[in-house]
C-alpha cells in the first residue's frame, strides 16, 4: 500500500466499534429512563396497585401476592366450597358482612366479585398474624363442623372460605376484602376499586 492510500478494513472496523459503543451507551441510558416510569419499590409499599395473574390458578389452589406490605390471598374455590358457605351462618359471628371489612361490591354472600375467585387480606384481626389455608372438610384438630377456610394456630381463629370469622373465637371480624378489580378474565388488580381508580 503506497502512502497515500487508505487502510478501508481499518475504517470499517473503526466504524463497527463506535456504532457497537454507542448502541451500548444507548441502551445504558435508556434503561434507567424506562425504569423510572415503573413504580418504586417504596410506591409499591406505600400501596400502588398490585396485578395478579390467576391464569394457571386450579379449584381449590390458593396464590399469594404483596400488596403494601401484606399478604393478599386469592383462592379459586370449587363448587363444593360455595355451596358449603351458606350452612354456616349461625356459626358465625358476621355472616351477613355487616361490618365494612370489604369493599360494597363484595358485600355478598361470597365476599368476591365473582363467586369462585375469593381475594383477602391475609393478616387475622386478632393479633396481625397470619392464619393458614386449610381446605380440608372437617380435619381432627378442627372439628366436624369445619368445611374449609383458614386456621390461626397462634390463638386458634377460624374464618371460613368467604373470609368470614367463627363465633367463639378471639378474632372480632371477618378477613378483609382489599379493593380490587379485573383488568381482564384472568388478571386482577389489587388496590384499585372495582369502578374507582387507586385506593
Amino acid at each position: 500500500m503506497s502512502g497515500d492510500g487508505v487502510d478501508t478494513s481499518k475504517r470499517r472496523f473503526l466504524i463497527a466499534a463506535t456504532t457497537v459503543v454507542g448502541g451500548v451507551g444507548a441502551v445504558y441510558t435508556a434503561v434507567p429512563f424506562v425504569a423510572s416510569w415503573l413504580p418504586s419499590e417504596r410506591a409499591k409499599a406505600a400501596g400502588a396497585p398490585v396485578e395478579a395473574d390467576i391464569s394457571k390458578l386450579e379449584p381449590g389452589q390458593m396464590i399469594r401476592v404483596q400488596w403494601r406490605g401484606k399478604p393478599v390471598w386469592m383462592v379459586k374455590r370449587t363448587e363444593e366450597m360455595l355451596q358449603a358457605l351458606p350452612t354456616l351462618d349461625d356459626r358465625l359471628r358476621d355472616p351477613f358482612s355487616k361490618e365494612p371489612q370489604q369493599p360494597p361490591y363484595c358485600q355478598n354472600p361470597v365476599r368476591s366479585i365473582k363467586p369462585e375467585i375469593l381475594v383477602l387480606v391475609g393478616i387475622c384481626t386478632h393479633l396481625g398474624c397470619s392464619p393458614t389455608y386449610r381446605p380440608e372438610v372437617a380435619p381432627a384438630d378442627l372439628g366436624a363442623d369445619w368445611k374449609g377456610g383458614f386456621f390461626c394456630p397462634c390463638h386458634g381463629s377460624k374464618f371460613d372460605l368467604a373470609g368470614r370469622v367463627y363465633k367463639g373465637v378471639p378474632a372480632p371480624i371477618n378477613l378483609l376484602v382489599p379493593p380490587h378489580k379485573y383488568t381482564s378474565d384472568t388478571l386482577i388488580m389489587v388496590g384499585v376499586d372495582e369502578d374507582q381508580g387507586a385506593a
